[in-house]
């Protein structure tokens, strides 16, 4: 399994929001100054988290990005699979299981099953707020 580009970007642009968490908008443009990330593909990204109501626009001159949810009630898994679609690693455990003509007497599906139970049990249970706890520990800054 590989994240894309813009599955990482993703990622990147809501623990930014998490990090600027301070009740005022966050400009995009900052965003992408502080993440290294083209202004116009930022835009693309956040449209996606737009719509997804997992961020919310604000317009005007003071305008920018907020999160509509606090920084623990996104999980790493939620973000990613937004942007990345199924993160399975074989196309037979996607969300039609039934469709693989050798499922009745695959082994290697189990290897398969195990592979993506271990990824899932990592995405789903690690929150933004846990990003930013790292991220500040990294800094030097161990309070949240």
């Amino acid at each position: 399994m590989r994240i894309s580009t813009k599955g990482r970007y993703a990622l990147r642009t809501m623990l930014d929001l998490a990090l600027h968490n301070t009740g005022t908008p966050v400009r995009s443009k900052e965003i992408a100054a502080r993440q290294e990330i083209s202004d116009k593909y930022l835009e693309q990204i956040i449209a996606v988290l737009n719509k997804a109501g997992y961020v919310r626009s604000v317009r005007g001159p003071q305008g920018g990005y907020l999160l509509t949810r606090e920084a623990g009630e996104y999980t790493v898994g939620m973000i990613l699979r937004l942007t990345e679609g199924s993160l399975a690693p074989v196309e037979c455990l996607d969300d039609n299981p039934g469709n693989c003509d050798r499922s009745d007497d695959c082994v290697t599906i189990l290897v398969y099953r195990k592979m993506n139970e271990a990824v899932n049990n990592v995405i789903d249970h690690i929150t933004l707020a846990d990003l930013v706890g790292w991220k500040l520990q990294k800094e030097g800054d161990y309070s949240i």
